[in-house]
């Protein structure tokens, strides 16, 4: 499979605007090659999740044998989260319920399933074939590609990772209310999986094995300036000298804090403030001050902002 993925800039407003490393983009690359999912991992807000948005909306955009979804299917984990979550849905309560209504039998168990991000993305290859009332879906005419998110998978038990490996191999999963009915990915359709992680505990060795892997670095203060200039857009009133400046007082930030270090998120939401508030107009001997004032959008605890006293 011949897919590339491109740094320039994709068509969903999610995604456009997210800057994607050579490093990244071949792990990605390699990860669609191989079909495998790509297990991300990296500090919280340094764009784990926004990826998927950014290589679903970059396939979807190229000429190719694969007709690709625009955004991602999104499987957010939880710690009560099992492997049939990750597939489907069945609302066993709601069945009952509506069975004790009907006494005459109508009740299809149908109504009650419910494809979720990954069972959704298996279907959409091959709709005909699974169009025969055994879950509830509008999976349309066309077969489709598309890109599976399935964010923060360490919260889940540890069984959760093991439990999916057959299934995220084959691309096969089974309804066991519909007598284990099988659902399978049609061969001329693909789904890519992107797993993102927090590191919070380690993951299985065996399902380590059957992932590409890939760390997302903190951006270095070059990358820092082009993704703030890309976030705050062409009509943005700062200056270059003024931007690197906030962005050495962020890294300044960062390395005094002591439990959070603000991410690339946070940044981003600091300089968007500080722009609308009109920082540019303060005149210099103010303009400490006024960050002092907009520390809460890059500090979060008691003991992070005792430690930045000395910085503005």
């Amino acid at each position: 499979m011949s897919i590339r993925i491109h740094t320039s800039a994709a068509s969903q407003p999610s995604a456009e605007k997210y800057i994607m490393s050579d490093a990244l983009r071949n792990a990605v690359e390699v990860a669609i090659a191989l079909e495998q999912p790509l297990l991300l991992t990296g500090e919280p807000g340094t764009g784990k999740t926004r990826l998927a948005f950014k290589v679903a909306a970059d396939l979807a955009s190229q000429k190719s044998d694969f007709s690709f979804v625009e955004k991602p299917l999104i499987f957010n984990t939880k710690t009560t989260s099992t492997a049939r979550d990750l597939f489907y849905t069945y609302d066993a309560l709601a069945h009952f319920q509506a069975a004790n209504i009907d006494k005459k039998g109508g009740i299809n168990t149908s109504e009650f399933i419910e494809l979720q991000a990954l069972g959704r993305a298996i279907a959409l290859t091959n709709p005909e074939g699974q169009a025969d009332g055994r879950f509830r879906a509008d999976l349309g005419d066309e077969a489709r590609s598309s890109v599976v998110l399935i964010d923060e998978i360490d919260k889940a038990p540890r069984d959760f990772p093991n439990d999916i490996l057959a299934e995220i191999e084959r691309y096969e999963f089974q309804i066991k209310e519909q007598d284990n009915y099988s659902v399978r990915r049609a061969g001329n359709q693909r789904v890519v999986v992107i797993m993102t992680s927090n590191s919070e505990k380690n993951l299985p060795d065996a399902f380590l094995r059957r992932c590409v892997f890939y760390h997302i670095p903190f951006p270095d203060q070059a990358t820092l300036l082009a993704i703030a200039k890309t976030q705050l857009g062409e009509a943005t009133k700062f200056t270059d000298d003024l931007l690197k400046s906030l962005i050495e007082k962020f890294r300044q930030v960062r390395q005094q804090a002591v439990r959070k270090p603000p991410a690339t998120a946070e940044l981003v939401a600091w300089l968007r403030i500080l722009e609308m508030r009109d920082i540019m107009s303060k005149p210099s001997g103010e303009q400490n001050e006024f960050l002092r004032d907009h520390l809460s959008v890059l500090v979060k605890t008691k003991e992070d902002l005792d430690a930045m006293q000395g910085i503005f």
